[in-house]
């Protein structure tokens, strides 16, 4: 007897729903729409306004010479700032192609602002180690891709600063080695 109660309570409760579901469902007829007027033009639609902003870029960085006792080593433990080093920064892009040439200044610093170069292009752009101005301290390292090309990284910016007017990127730090005729004392 329990279970018929049960089951016929069951029963009711899927009616019960049933017709609630059909009660609130929307009519299957609908009024027909008027047909768009032959003058009536819709307004071109707006373009967007998240296109990104194209940005002058500039490019830093900074060459070492790395100590003779961890000469073959990718460390710049005991390195020093090389003035005098020369760097290029080389851009491939599929209509030009740039180069230019940096020197670095006492304190091994370089600094290019192409000015050409947009953020739009700064992809295809590498910076390599070039020569050094020192006999002693002359075999380019491919630390940080300095001897293969480095590829430009976007400096993070600092929201507390006020914003510069190019994209600043940076690659290195780079090292050339003693040169290997060198004797190195430990």
């Amino acid at each position: 007897m329990a279970f018929v109660s049960l089951f016929t309570s069951f029963v009711l409760c899927l009616f019960l729903t049933a017709n609630a579901t059909v009660a609130t469902s929307p009519p299957t007829a609908q009024a027909p729409r008027p047909s768009p007027s032959p003058h009536h033009h819709h307004p071109p639609a707006p373009a967007p306004s998240h296109l990104p902003v194209r940005k002058m870029v500039a490019v830093q960085g900074v060459v070492y010479c790395k100590s003779c006792k961890y000469r073959g080593v990718d460390t710049l433990t005991g390195a020093t700032p090389l003035a005098g080093a020369v760097v290029k920064l080389q851009c491939n892009n599929s209509k030009t192609s740039m180069e230019e040439k940096k020197t670095s200044d006492k304190n091994g610093y370089f600094f290019f602002m192409p000015q050409k170069l947009t953020t739009s292009g700064s992809h295809k752009c590498k910076v390599f180690l070039v020569s050094s101005p020192s006999a002693a301290c002359n075999v380019p390292t491919n630390l940080h891709g300095g001897a293969l090309g480095a590829i430009l990284l976007r400096e993070p910016v600092d929201a507390r600063s006020k914003p510069l007017p190019f994209e600043l990127f940076t690659v290195g730090p780079f090292a050339f080695d003693a040169a290997k005729k060198l004797p190195c004392h430990y």
